[in-house]
């Protein structure tokens, strides 16, 4: 048994997080922030867009169960990795597409699927790839209301019109990963 961890952003964090969570082998799915100037960020500065933070998710998942190229190809599939700052309604360099990776064999991976991706979306992708080493890509954990906000929140008209049904295409789409 192999654990691996990998950090992404692709709009509103509580998004990934709803659909992260549905997957078998994903053991923790963490909502918060990375890619910004600002040490231990707080969500009210990070939707200024002014820190440089994007939302993201960690997911830490047992790769016996599920790979790190299934959890890339759901991420490039769930998302859209065209919009530059953009998911929908949710508009910010906070909401950009990004793959914070650990080590060069993620960092080789994600460029690998990000170009045969290119083969699946009409325009080209814009997702960065960037290593979460550097200073400025330190992951924080983003406020305790923010974590599983939409197991807490289901009926709140966001999670009700936006996370739902992402997590029923998810479901739909992606059987054969998703926990029964």
């Amino acid at each position: 048994m192999a654990i691996g961890e990998i950090v992404l952003g692709g709009g509103c964090f509580w998004c990934l997080e709803a659909m992260f969570q549905e997957l078998r082998g994903v053991q923790m799915v963490q909502s918060g922030y990375c890619g910004g100037k600002n040490a231990h960020p707080r969500y009210d500065d990070v939707c200024t867009g002014s820190t440089g933070h994007a939302e993201v998710v960690k997911i830490r998942f047992d790769d016996q169960f599920i790979s790190l190229r299934d959890l890339l190809e759901v991420f490039f599939t769930m998302h859209d990795p065209t919009t530059l700052n953009r998911q929908g309604n949710d508009v910010g360099t906070q909401y950009r597409s990004v793959i914070f990776y650990s080590g060069e064999e993620q960092a080789t991976l994600a460029r690998q699927i990000k170009a045969e991706m290119a083969n699946v979306w009409d325009a080209e992708i814009v997702t960065e790839i960037s290593p979460l080493t550097l200073p400025m890509t330190q992951f924080y954990v983003a406020e305790d209301y923010h974590q599983n906000y939409f197991q807490q929140h289901a009926e709140k008209g966001y999670c009700a019109m936006v996370i739902a049904p992402k997590v029923a295409k998810l479901r739909k789409m992606f059987v054969a990963k998703c926990k029964a």
